[in-house]
This record gives C-alpha cells, sequence and structure tokens, in this order.
C-alpha cells in the first residue's frame, strides 16, 4: 500500500460536548493548543508526514475559524495540484446529527476520490505517529480493518472502547463503555479500511438502521479480520477541560515536548508573521511557553502564552494558559485561568481557579 493510495478524513468536532467553554465559538479542530498550535495540526502533520496526499475535514458548525486556519492547506504542502484539503460541511440545510449518517452523507465523495483506502480519525488525539508503520503492518496482516489505539488512562468525560487482542495483533474483543480501572487498549477513533468496503459497510449499517458507529465496529470484529496498532510514544486525548488544561501544562516538560516535536516529523502549522517576543525591564518569566509577538513587562509563572500576548508592568500571572491577542493590564493577579482570545483585562484584578478546577474567560471578554 503506497502513502498517497490513502484518503485522509478527520471528524473536526470530537468531543465538542466536553469542552463547551472553548467550543463555543469554534470547532474543536481549531481550539488553540500549546501556545501556537490548533488540535487539528497533529493529525494533518501525521497525515502530511506520512504522504497522504487527500484529507478532507468534516465539519458539523462553528468552522469559520478553522477555516481561516486551514486555508489552502500550504501550511502542511497540501496545496498542489495532486494534493489538497476539502472541508466538508453541512450541505442542503441537513447538519450533520451522527458519524454513520454523516459517513453516508459524504458518500459522494468517497466515490469521487481515486484512494484505494481511507484513514478516519479525530481531531483531539495529540500525537506524532509515522502512519506508514500503519499501512504497511495493515498490508502484511492482509488486514479487512486495522483499529489505532493507546495503552494509557481513560481521559476524564471521554466515553471509551478498549480493544483486546492475541499475541499477534487481530482483535478478538471490542467493549464500549466497560468499568476499567488503570490503564487500558483505548481506541483512539481512528482506523484505516479499503475505500470500497467502507462504503459497502456504511450503506447496509444506514440500510439496517444501525446508527452507532461504534456499535459497528463491535460487530465488524466478528465478521471481518481486524487488527489492532499500538500508538507508540507521547499520546494525550482532549476530552474535558481538566485534560485540556492538564495537557498544556504538561507541554513545559523538554522530554515530552523533545518526544511530540521532533525535527524529523514536525508538526506543521499555519505562519503567523510576528515580532520577537520582547520582554520589559521589570519583567521575569519562569518555566512558561512564550510565542512571538508578546510584551511582557510582568511576571509570569508556569504558563502557556500564545502570539501577541500583552502583559503589564506589575501584573501576576501565574499557571495560566493565555489565548492570542488577549491584554492584562497592570497590577493584575492571575492563577490557574484558561484566558480565551482578544480579551482584556483591566488593571489591578484578581481571579483564580484552582489545578482541579481552572476558570475559562470567554473569547473577546471585557473585564473591567
Amino acid at each position: 500500500m503506497k502513502s498517497n493510495d490513502v484518503l485522509g478524513l478527520i471528524f473536526s468536532n470530537s468531543c465538542e460536548s466536553t469542552l463547551t467553554e472553548l467550543t463555543a465559538h469554534r470547532t474543536t479542530a481549531s481550539v488553540p493548543i500549546g501556545g501556537k498550535y490548533r488540535m487539528i495540526d497533529f493529525v494533518l502533520s501525521n497525515l502530511a508526514n506520512s504522504n497522504v496526499n487527500n484529507v478532507g475535514i468534516v465539519a458539523k458548525s462553528g468552522f469559520m475559524s478553522l477555516m481561516d486556519h486551514i486555508g489552502s492547506g500550504s501550511a502542511w504542502d497540501l496545496s498542489k495540484k495532486r494534493s489538497g484539503i476539502t472541508i466538508l460541511p453541512p450541505y442542503a440545510g441537513v447538519s450533520f446529527s451522527n458519524k454513520v449518517e454523516t459517513l453516508y452523507q459524504l458518500r459522494g465523495y468517497f466515490e469521487d476520490a481515486n484512494e484505494d483506502y481511507v484513514l478516519i480519525s479525530e481531531s483531539n488525539i495529540i500525537n506524532n505517529v509515522d502512519f506508514t508503520e500503519l499501512f504497511y503492518l495493515h498490508s502484511v496482516n492482509k488486514a479487512d480493518i486495522t483499529l489505532v489505539y493507546k495503552n494509557m488512562m481513560v481521559p476524564e468525560k471521554y466515553t471509551p472502547m478498549t480493544i483486546s487482542h492475541d499475541n499477534i495483533g487481530k482483535v478478538e474483543k471490542v467493549l464500549i463503555q466497560p468499568n476499567v480501572k488503570g490503564k487500558c487498549n483505548l481506541y483512539l477513533g481512528t482506523l484505516l479500511m479499503k475505500t470500497e468496503l467502507f462504503l459497502e459497510l456504511i450503506n447496509k449499517a444506514i440500510s439496517e438502521n444501525e446508527l452507532d458507529f461504534n456499535r459497528l465496529i463491535q460487530k465488524w470484529v466478528d465478521e471481518y479480520t481486524v487488527f489492532a496498532y499500538e500508538c507508540p510514544g507521547t499520546c494525550a486525548v482532549i476530552s474535558s477541560m481538566n485534560e485540556y488544561y492538564r495537557f498544556n501544562m504538561e507541554l513545559m516538560n523538554g522530554e515530552l515536548r523533545k518526544e511530540l516535536f521532533k525535527a524529523d516529523r514536525p508538526i506543521l502549522t499555519k505562519v503567523r508573521d510576528d515580532a520577537p517576543c520582547k520582554y520589559g525591564l521589570t519583567s521575569s518569566v519562569k518555566n512558561s511557553l512564550v510565542s512571538q509577538g508578546c510584551f511582557i513587562d510582568g511576571e509570569v509563572e508556569n504558563c502557556v502564552i500564545s502570539k501577541g500576548v500583552h502583559i503589564s508592568k506589575g501584573a501576576k500571572v501565574s499557571n495560566c494558559i493565555i489565548m492570542q491577542d488577549t491584554e492584562i493590564g497592570e497590577g493584575c493577579n492571575l492563577n490557574y485561568l484558561i484566558i480565551d482570545k482578544d480579551v482584556k483585562i483591566a488593571p489591578n484584578k484578581s481571579m483564580a481557579g484552582a489545578d482541579s478546577y481552572p476558570i475559562h474567560i470567554e473569547k473577546k471578554s471585557v473585564i473591567k
């Protein structure tokens, strides 16, 4: 199997119902993460680095920021003559209601594609994976379907689906919402199969009114040759505000960044041409990720700061995630906050959440 014979499909609204604060004005795929990235950058980069040249992004709602971020796809080298990114929004006045009906509505897109295989993925999975290994094992195993999983703890507010397989990786059982304690083989919402088989199975599911995609996978395990592929390295599933906050804080660990952001497999993103960050004479920055275009004249510790943020003199900001173009006034004292884009905080304001309950400040809020 050649990588350019695989069509990538990404669902942009993954875990949208459990990330309501962050997805009120955007879809999950375009939620900022790590200061300079969006969630979708990771799976898109994995596909691009694996030479997958054609990618469709399923957009349910709130996808203006996603369209602005993706543009022509040039940041991922997907704007050439024989490659491309396609945004697949609802059409004919019908919003996508569930995954099976969504895939059925998109059957024309799959039928028109030239690729023999389809790789379906979610947008809230943070990892750096070489999919060419997945493609190779799928061919060697002569699998009908290959499921991607990670041995890990079940994330908060996530509906788990676990995989049991034999010593050669053949899936024996799939469980939905099992009572799991400790680590498990957690299905990551990524699967690979032939496009022809995929269309056949989706058409059959619609005709039999089987609209639960996870239940379909359970059924396929009994009827087809299904193998499992374990995602190597660092992997995070962003399924709640706490998971989002926790992962951003973990990015300040140098070893984790080294494993996730590899020189030979870069995580690509849309470039915003800002000047380098400027630090005032009274500034102090400790253990933080600071993006370009910022001006910092206060004290910052354990923070992830996006582009264009202004932190004024005398402000003390700790354990916060601050999204782009936010302005923090003089003398502010902020702790355990997730501050969305374009927020303005007047001088001498004090706000604090907790490590287990960070407070979110909505996009474009003005706090006087």
